[in-house]
């Protein structure tokens, strides 16, 4: 951020200290891994560092970080050697003390589920599910058309309907997974 004003430089380290955990929770989400969530945390923060001079809208810079994130991810995803390579040495989650063994449980059931979808699917779900968002802003964050976004939820909730042989609650109704307590 060279040559930026003092003012500039404060706005973006507050604005980067109160999200980074929630963009680093949405990557992890997106890739399963806590290592690649904040390579792509940290791409998506270049990336507004880059262009925060040019920011006009303070209250958009949320999507645009998301829209940041979702493609850094959709284009490491599209590498060969992520492809090819799978790390096996999981570090357990951590519990809360008002946590229980039951919903820890679903947790890891479903964060499993979740890293077996696509990756545009898997983006997808995060978008709609953990992120709230609509089908409009999903699209947009995606960079494709709100109907890919409606038949990739449709495949990927009955793709995760097989895995976790359970029926999943209906959409909005409320989020799929809360990764509060995550490091």
């Amino acid at each position: 951020m060279a040559g930026i004003d003092d003012a500039s430089v404060a706005e973006f380290e507050e604005y980067f200290a109160a999200r980074r955990d929630a963009v680093r929770r949405a990557a992890y989400l997106l890739c399963g891994d806590w290592y690649w969530a904040d390579d792509l945390t940290q791409i998506a923060f270049v990336r507004l560092a880059a262009g925060w001079h040019r920011v006009r809208d303070r209250a958009a810079l949320d999507a645009f970080v998301r829209t940041c994130l979702v493609r850094a991810y959709l284009s490491e995803a599209r590498r060969v050697w992520r492809r090819r390579e799978r790390s096996q040495a999981e570090l357990p989650d951590l519990g809360t003390p008002d946590d229980n063994a039951e919903t820890a449980t679903r947790r890891v059931v479903f964060a499993a589920a979740l890293r077996r979808l696509p990756p545009r699917q898997r983006a997808v779900v995060v978008c709609r599910f953990y992120q709230g968002l609509e089908v409009a802003s999903t699209a947009e964050a995606l960079g494709c058309s709100a109907g890919t976004v409606k038949s990739q939820t449709a495949k990927a909730l009955a793709r995760l309907r097989t895995l976790l042989d359970d029926p999943l609650p209906e959409p909005g109704i409320q989020p799929l997974i809360a990764l509060e307590g995550t490091p």
